[in-house]
């Protein structure tokens, strides 16, 4: 039986089907989710580096406290918000926490380029170490309470099959005809040199961004049946302890296989997008504005995939199709080593945005498929304790950027000067580390899904049979 015959068979007439007008108000919150984060990844560490001139050593040092305060506020913030409150009758279980978290975390990231020239200008390195820190990680508490709250919104808002995969078609095109938009914003002002072009940037980003974050505000409400769902749960036991709830997780195979799959892939593209803006620089030798060119190739592949990719989704499984785009992310990755004109760098732009849809489109169903199956394990929505300890594993990568850079810059003797002229072997350190290294993740974020990930079939459409007679 397929996994369409199997949903058309089941009974939903209990939830009624969200509307399109609410999952497109709702898909506006993750314009800020994966927006934000391509920004940090892109063009953060290179502003440190490079325009800032912080020493490599204190960079990298920077970024590992940074990482470490991500390991710990993450599932600390899910942990301590994942449970009602006196207002949770009247505003919601994650309405208050995602706007409590999203002003605030827009202008942290305005301030972390908004530094001080004085800071800048002076001849002491610690005093831009020191305020690095202190807003990274100040942006990151805000950015956790944002993110964990409207990634667990999806599974609870979206309650279906078909509901989850019209939302993750939805929260993928429009934050990406969004982004790209928003996207264009760095590699038309910024001038390699002239730090405070970059400023200016980053200001028009965030404007924008705080206009969609206005716009996602009637979406991400929670209905009065919502609400009764999330306090049923509580009513008798109340919440349940960290360490058993997370011994019980480790204990479920598809939990772990996720958990895993995603910090690889997060280690990768991470990795990948913080040595864009040197490959643009350093092996392609052009100005960033002509990164417009991938970016467009990429939203293309990505946009034009969609269909397709929500098509196989619904005839295969999203599993299945997940389990495909983790050996595709490994092959896509590859032309890295050896791209060395803008049309290559063109076309495998395009062939990755196709590919990067594989796995959009299936990573909210295969997340809240998982966060479906704990629930009913535990008989309570905790999905924001769970989403932030994920986030816990895949924020490491921040640490892993940290230590990886610096560390091939220094065996490479990658020269910092934004008009310098790099060695080959500094050369085959950037290919190697936006290349070869994600191309190694994604091959084994496959094997493991491969192996360990079994939600799929008649114990994947039984979930929402299971959640319903449980009235959760």
């Amino acid at each position: 039986m397929t996994e369409e015959s199997e949903e058309s068979g089941a009974d939903l007439k209990e939830w009624e089907m969200v509307s399109f007008k609410k999952t497109l108000s709702y898909s506006f919150g993750f314009i800020l989710v994966f927006f934000m984060g391509r920004q940090f990844n892109t063009y953060v560490f290179y502003y440190y580096n490079v325009e800032v001139g912080l020493p490599l050593v204190l960079l990298g040092l920077a970024f590992v406290i940074f990482a470490i305060w991500n390991a710990i506020n993450d599932p600390l913030v899910g942990y301590l918000t994942d449970r009602p409150f006196k207002w949770t009758r009247k505003l919601g279980m994650r309405f208050p926490w995602i706007l409590i978290g999203a002003f605030p975390f827009l202008i942290c990231y305005y301030l972390l380029f908004a530094i001080p020239d004085s800071l800048v200008e002076g001849s002491d390195p610690f005093p831009v170490f020191l305020y690095f820190v202190i807003v990274s990680c100040a942006l990151d508490a805000f950015y956790s309470l944002f993110t964990t709250h409207i990634n667990s919104g999806y599974t609870t808002q979206f309650r279906t099959t078909p509901e989850r995969r019209r939302a993750q078609v939805i929260n993928n095109t429009i934050p990406n005809v969004f982004a790209l938009v928003i996207g264009f914003v760095v590699p038309i002002f910024y001038v390699y040199g002239d730090r405070q072009s970059m400023i200016f940037a980053q200001t028009i980003v965030v404007l924008l961004l705080f206009v969609a974050l206005l716009i996602t505000i009637p979406g991400i409400r929670e209905s009065e049946e919502l609400k009764d769902r999330f306090l049923k749960g509580y009513e008798k036991t109340g919440k349940d302890p960290y360490w058993p709830m997370m011994r019980a997780a480790f204990r479920n195979k598809s939990f772990v296989a996720t958990l895993c799959v995603f910090m690889l892939l997060t280690f990768g593209a991470m990795l990948n997008q913080t040595s864009s803006i040197y490959f643009m620089k350093d092996i392609l030798g052009l100005p960033f504005s002509f990164a417009i060119f991938t970016g467009l190739a990429s939203f293309f592949g990505f946009i034009l995939s969609i269909p397709f990719w929500s098509n196989m989704s619904k005839k295969y499984g999203h599993a299945k199709i997940m389990k495909l785009s983790c050996i595709l992310i490994f092959l896509v990755y590859l032309p890295t080593l050896w791209m060395t004109t803008l049309t290559e760098a063109v076309i495998y732009a395009f062939a990755g945005g196709i590919v990067g849809g594989a796995f959009w489109v299936t990573l909210g169903p295969v997340n809240s498929d998982v966060m479906d199956e704990l629930t009913i394990g535990t008989g309570k929505h905790q999905e924001a304790t769970y989403q932030g300890f994920m986030t816990f594993f895949n924020r490491l990568a921040f640490a892993f950027v940290g230590i990886m850079i610096p560390l091939i810059q220094i065996i490479t003797g990658y020269n910092t000067s934004p008009t310098a002229t790099q060695t080959p072997l500094a050369i085959w350190g950037l290919r190697i580390q936006m290349g070869l290294i994600p191309s190694l993740f994604g091959l084994a974020a496959f094997i493991i899904m491969k192996k360990m990930y079994d939600l799929e079939g008649k114990k994947q459409t039984e979930l929402i049979g299971k959640l319903r007679e449980m009235g959760l």
